[in-house]
């Protein structure tokens, strides 16, 4: 039985039993402090903790989940995963114990041929809670066998959110796969050979000052009862497919087999390689699945995680003796088994895998450079007592070469030596603390519990007004103040966070930056608002200046916002959507969102593309822009549910979390443009004006960035452009039709004179060398020394093939040295240094000795024995370096 089937017979029979079934909610967490969903039960949770009607009283799902705490176990055993499927039913103040137990019952036990598990109830253990005697007494009901059945407590069998709310007891349904899996006796004794496939949770108690599992004070028996139950899907799929662990089931076992493909190792024949093709089967499923709900791989948060992933499963091939891409062989793999579950992977796959190619691509180069590094840092660590990689050089590895310190750790683990990971932790900390410091401006070092107790104490939603109205009376429902918190009040001068119970300032959102205007209290307090945030969901606060008088709470005030500030704002967001438009026309559907920002004049489209479009397509974007500001198209907005935008072809970004009813903007009566939008805009686009647009570049792998101005901005970039222009015709006597020929001709002219002059400055080296072999040949000195500051030199091919053309000239005879400094066309110092065979077995090295001249000319520089080179930045000093270098030789 596929896992897909596993999945649908769990949804129908709860849909015979009149639940609702909802499709997966995204794997992006909506709690701000968790990263993922890690729990099929987590959507659920304003349900259950009463802070939402649900739309029906019994609902089920099959939720998509991921933990990445315990990443570095997976594939060390077959019992760690990180993405996992959770299948559950809900109950919210509708059915209790009696009904969560013979559902669970029934779908197990059922035969396959009627749509249930077809689980023999021989097999079949449960695990109850102490003083659950009311579970207990359902399950004999249920002709449950009695001997199956073990008593255990809060620590195993009582269930909280981990905090005040809901709380209750849990029943827990086990398999036994038997004794040759383990010893006999029951959950308690064997949990390898019984294994838990279902967890059925009764809330029926409000719980509060929860200090841990067992440590809660239970407050008294809940109005609304609620049915909380998940079961592993990967678990159930095993079991009921005949195999071993989750690692051999239908949808993640394909990829182990490509991976056997394209290794020539086999599963099962080596321990090692075993973990390392789990690691490749589970991260590239994982990976796939977290891209699939619009996380790209980044240093932060979950593109962090994602990076991970990828970066262990291409390590994991690389270590089964792969040093070829590998991600498009297994990627589309991972995508078949995973497809008849998710068929909407099919739709997101092309730009999916062009993100996850262009990561390994980057890794791979990365993991050359970074292992060189990290290799020598091992041997460094072996000869020091401590036998442990410096915290300075993994932060080196880190913070230069990309290196993960996870990667590092665990490289560093298989070639037996420890990291000083305390110390790279202080070396991030401290780099952190700017940005970090960035961040708090943001926020004015509020404490975000400040924002949470505000947000409860609001009688009713903040409104937004700024759709329509320029200005409004408001009333003062919050006061911060930096350093303090919440005040009642506060006198000028002063920097405040102010809470209106309705607003025409707009926050800043979907890239568009915040409006800035004023607030002026009825009883004089003036206040300068420079920005609007959403600290926290649901709640809207304007940073202000407070310059004069005093502002308490529940002042009456007027808020306006600057119009010029936001009309030059709302330009550049309508702009933005037709950039986006026009690359799709010119460039393909792939060419999606990645970000933006809208800003008074200017705007900067990040979008995904693997490589660097070309000129002509990027003029053509401009020009399509502007042909249809030129047709001057009507911008509309309309409110409508979310299916009906998506099938109006209405553009979302993969990820980003919609309500049930959204806002569409369209351009164009034939919708040209259609994206769902909480910005701001103009009604026309003819009010741009301008679109111009100044670079294109790569922002990160797969993901390319638009700069352009608009409006006035576009019209002073054109001017400022007319006027180079013309001063380049006057100055090269030639119109402006002309310029580009007559640049290309001085080009020309000044490369050939470029080669002349070099060939010159290499001529002049040539006819030195004899002298320089001359006088090292009589020196009376037992090392022969050829150094000369050669001043300018033409190419540095030129200045090392003389260096060494100078010691093959010397012969073996006598230890020798060549040493010679010289000037780049940008005026830096550089010196390149040879030794031949005697003067290395005297324990002369030219890379020591190119370190100590290249640190008087104030760089650096390195090399191996026979040949090395440096430089630095003050050419004055050459002779100083080198006559040091003769006398390091000399002296020894």
């Amino acid at each position: 039985m596929r896992t897909s089937e596993i999945a649908k017979r769990f949804l129908d029979y709860f849909q015979q039993q009149g639940h609702m079934v909802v499709p997966s909610a995204s794997l992006i967490s909506p709690n701000p402090t968790t990263l993922f969903t890690i729990a099929g039960m987590v959507p659920f949770i304003p349900y259950l903790l009463g802070e939402q009607t649900p739309p029906k009283s019994r609902m089920a799902s099959n939720q998509k989940c991921v933990r990445t705490l315990d990443i570095e176990e997976v594939g060390k055993t077959t019992r760690h995963g990180t993405f996992f499927q959770m299948v559950g039913n809900f109950s919210f103040g509708d059915y209790f114990k009696e009904e969560a137990i013979h559902y669970a019952w029934d779908l197990l036990t059922r035969p396959q041929d009627q749509g249930g598990y077809g689980f023999d109830p021989e097999t079949l253990w449960v695990t109850t809670y102490t003083d659950d005697d009311e579970a207990r007494s359902i399950w004999r009901n249920e002709g449950f066998d009695p001997e199956h059945m073990e008593i255990l407590g809060m620590e195993d069998n009582f269930w909280t959110t981990g905090g005040p709310g809901p709380g209750g007891p849990c029943s827990e349904i086990y398999v036994d796969r038997g004794p040759k899996y383990g010893v006999e006796g029951g959950p308690s004794a064997d949990e390898n050979r019984y294994i838990e496939i279902w967890d059925l949770v009764f809330e029926n108690y409000e719980v509060d000052n929860v200090k841990s599992k067992t440590d809660l004070h239970i407050v008294g028996e809940l109005e609304h009862k609620n049915i909380d139950t998940g079961a592993g899907l990967e678990r159930l799929a095993y079991l009921l497919q005949g195999k071993e662990n989750i690692y051999e089931t239908d949808e993640v076992y394909p990829v182990i087999e490509a991976a056997e493909r394209i290794s020539g190792r086999k599963y099962g024949e080596n321990e090692d390689d075993d973990v390392r093709f789990r690691v490749v089967a589970d991260h590239v499923r994982s990976a796939l699945m977290i891209m699939s709900d619009g996380v790209r791989p980044s240093n932060v948060g979950r593109g962090y995680v994602l990076r991970r992933l990828l970066r262990r499963s291409i390590r994991s091939m690389r270590m089964l003796g792969v040093r070829d891409e590998v991600l498009p062989q297994l990627f589309p793999v991972s995508k078949d088994a995973m497809a008849p579950s998710y068929p909407e992977l099919n739709d997101t796959f092309a730009e999916v895998s062009e993100s996850a190619y262009g990561e390994e691509s980057a890794f791979r180069r990365t993991l050359d450079k970074g292992t060189t590094i990290l290799d020598a840092a091992v041997e460094k660590a072996r000869k020091s007592s401590s036998e442990e990689v410096s915290g300075d050089d993994a932060f080196t590895l880190h913070d230069t070469y990309g290196f993960p310190i996870e990667l590092t750790l665990e490289m560093a683990e298989e070639q037996g030596v420890k990291v000083d990971e305390a110390k790279f932790r202080e070396l991030m900390n401290e780099q952190k603390s700017r940005a970090r410091a960035d961040a708090l401006k943001k926020r004015h070092n509020v404490d975000l519990s400040v924002y949470d107790d505000l947000r409860k104490n609001l009688a009713e939603p903040q409104k937004f007004l700024g759709y329509t109205d320029f200005s409004s009376r408001s009333r003062v429902i919050g006061i911060i103040q930096e350093g303090k918190g919440a005040v009642p009040a506060v006198t000028a001068p002063a920097t405040v966070e102010v809470l209106l119970d309705r607003s025409p300032f707009y926050a800043e959102a979907g890239g568009q930056l915040a409006d800035q205007g004023e607030i002026l209290s009825d009883d004089g307090a003036v206040l300068e608002v420079d920005d609007v945030q959403n600290p926290i969901k649901g709640l809207t606060v304007h940073q202000c200046r407070l310059t004069e008088g005093t502002l308490t709470l529940e002042a009456q005030v007027t808020a306006t916002i600057d119009r010029v500030r936001r009309g030059a704002i709302a330009r550049s967001h309508t702009a933005t959507h037709m950039v986006h438009k026009a690359l799709r026309e010119e460039l393909g559907p792939q060419a999606t969102q990645r970000g933006s920002e809208d800003a008074p004049n200017r705007l900067r489209f990040d979008f995904q593309w693997s490589q660097a479009p070309s000129r002509s397509a990027m003029d053509a974007v401009e020009a399509r822009v502007n042909d249809r500001l030129r047709d001057n198209l009507a911008v509309t907005t309309e409110e409508m549910k979310f299916d009906d935008a998506i099938a109006l072809g209405a553009m979302h970004l993969f990820g980003e979390k919609y309500g049930d009813i959204v806002r569409v903007v369209s351009i164009g009566e034939d919708g040209w443009s259609r994206e769902l939008c909480g910005g701001t805009h103009v009604d026309h686009v003819g009010k741009i004006g301008a679109v111009s647009i100044m670079s294109e570049a790569s922002v990160g792998t797969g993901v390319r960035r638009v700069d352009a101005v608009v409006g006035q901005g576009a019209y002073q970039y054109n001017a400022r452009e007319h006027a180079l222009v013309s001063q380049l015709s006057d100055t090269l006597n030639a119109r402006p039709d002309e310029l580009e020929a007559r640049v290309a001709t001085l080009l020309a002219k000044l490369k050939e004179s470029d080669r002349r002059l070099a060939a010159a400055y290499e001529s002049q080296l040539a006819q030195s060398v004899p002298d320089l072999v001359a006088q090292a040949q009589q020196s009376p000195a037992p090392i022969k020394v050829a150094a000369k500051n050669v001043g300018h030199f033409g190419s540095a091919d030129a200045l090392r093939k003389t260096v060494t053309d100078i010691r093959a000239r010397l012969g073996e005879d006598d230890p020798t040295v060549v040493a010679l400094a010289g000037v780049t066309e940008d005026q830096k110092p550089v010196i390149y240094v040879a030794t031949n065979e005697k003067a290395r077995k005297d324990g002369i090295k030219a890379g020591d000795l190119v370190r100590g001249a290249s640190k008087i000319l104030g760089g650096g520089g390195g090399g191996k024995p026979d040949f090395a080179q440096g430089g630095g930045q003050d050419a004055d000093k050459i002779d100083q370096a080198l006559s040091a270098l003769t006398d390091q030789v000399l002296k020894g």
